[in-house]
């Protein structure tokens, strides 16, 4: 049984987000007696966001589902900058147009986890360019920069590793955190906001934002961090040898998101449940407990619940479709990813990396004297391969048992 009394921290504690929180008990209880506004920041450095920022997403569904209000914050300002926390060299500066448009495409992937609108717990978005751009730089350095010690700065892990590792930290990079304070700090004076929530990766942000909120207004708000999400073999959360997995589908195909969640360790499969949907925990405990290949049964049900949510129970539907017509009935689903051939003629190279089922031309041909790449089924050893297509037929082309794609004319 959980140890709090609100339905926020109980249902975030029993569901597994909980790794730090700033006076739990005081925010407890505030939890128990108010509406609690809180936030997260997103930087609108892609034109999508990817698997690993969706606890963070299920953070504020969480919220809003126990009755607070969730606040996106968009990174409008600070995303001109973007944070050095535990990042081995500095980002790529975007430009105000991208970011802008990075904006609006990234909005489109809350709409479908969040309720937005004028009401007490309904979700709103603002962007920290708002009062960031409108900034001076001695009044700001006078009013705000006078609460931050270089000394403890300098003590943080994120700040420490870039040192220790004799990478260059710019002053643009070193001031991320005082803006990261300073937005809690508007929040809180904006929006009556009270809670920031982060990856651990941003608890040393997340305390800055609190000691100012303290130091300049007397007010007091509050911090939870999630662990940090790894699979059960040590990987990074979202992160594939195929690259990242994006929640738009204009950067990755709903049959594909789909898989990816299907493919998921048998180990995980309880705690992804428990993060990544709304399926009861009594229900989340039954398919955990499935014994031998009855387990797949209940990554299919991840697979469709977490597809569903993100990209809309009809998409889970197809790509569960796709996926049985492709793996248990030996036929290739409608729904695979597809590769337009006009001219008929491929080199089986070019079509793996085209795909993205190899991310080079290197690791493609690896794969093919592993024997690890088939057509339509029939292995293919020669990395000289030719692949024809017949007018108006498809191929099948396979990278491992899980892994398929359509060639088509």
């Amino acid at each position: 049984m959980s140890e709090y009394t609100s339905d926020l921290l109980r249902l975030l504690d029993e569901r597994g987000y909980i790794h730090q929180v700033t006076d739990a008990a005081a925010l407890d209880r505030l939890a128990s007696g108010a509406i609690v506004p809180g936030y997260i920041g997103f930087d609108p450095t892609a034109p999508s966001l990817h698997v690993g920022s969706l606890v963070q997403i299920m953070l504020l569904r969480r919220m809003q589902q126990t009755g607070h209000k969730p606040i996106v914050l968009m990174g409008g300002g600070t995303g001109k900058i973007g944070d050095p926390s535990f990042k081995d060299e500095a980002r790529k500066l975007l430009a105000a147009d991208g970011i802008a448009a990075n904006l609006a495409s990234i909005k489109r992937i809350f709409e479908r986890f969040l309720t937005f609108g004028d009401g007490p717990t309904d979700a709103v978005m603002v962007d920290n360019a708002d009062w960031l751009d409108a900034l001076e730089y001695i009044p700001f350095l006078r009013d705000v920069g006078q609460h931050f010690s270089v000394n403890r700065m300098l003590s943080f892990d994120s700040v420490k590793l870039r040192l220790d590792r004799e990478q260059s930290l710019s002053f643009l990079e070193f001031n991320y955190m005082i803006l990261q304070a300073y937005d809690f700090l508007e929040l809180s004076r904006r929006a009556g906001c009270r809670l920031q929530m982060g990856g651990s990766d941003q608890w040393g942000n997340i305390v800055n934002g609190i000691e100012l909120a303290r130091r300049m207004d007397g007010q007091e708000v509050f911090g939870v961090t999630t662990p940090l999400i790894t699979t059960a073999d040590g990987g990074k959360m979202g992160k594939t040898m195929a690259g990242a997995i994006w929640l738009h589908e204009d950067q990755l195909p709903h049959f594909d998101y789909w898989q990816f969640w299907r493919n998921t360790d048998d180990r995980d499969v309880g705690r992804f449940l428990r993060l990544f949907t709304d399926l009861p925990l009594d229900e989340i405990a039954r398919l955990e407990a499935l014994p031998g290949a009855e387990i797949n049964e209940a990554k299919k049900i991840l697979a469709d619940e977490a597809t569903a949510m993100c990209r809309g129970r009809g998409a889970a539907s197809v790509a569960a479709a796709t996926a049985r017509a492709t793996f248990e009935e030996g036929g290739a689903g409608e729904d695979l990813p597809k590769l337009s051939v006009p001219t008929g003629s491929i080199p089986l190279i070019q079509a793996l990396t085209v795909l993205g089922l190899a991310g080079s031309n290197g690791e493609a041909r690896r794969k093919i004297a592993e024997g690890a790449v088939r057509l339509n089924d029939l292995p293919i050893k020669d990395e000289k391969f030719e692949i024809q297509l017949e007018a108006e037929a498809s191929v099948k082309i396979s990278l491992g048992k899980k892994r398929h794609a359509l060639l088509t004319r």
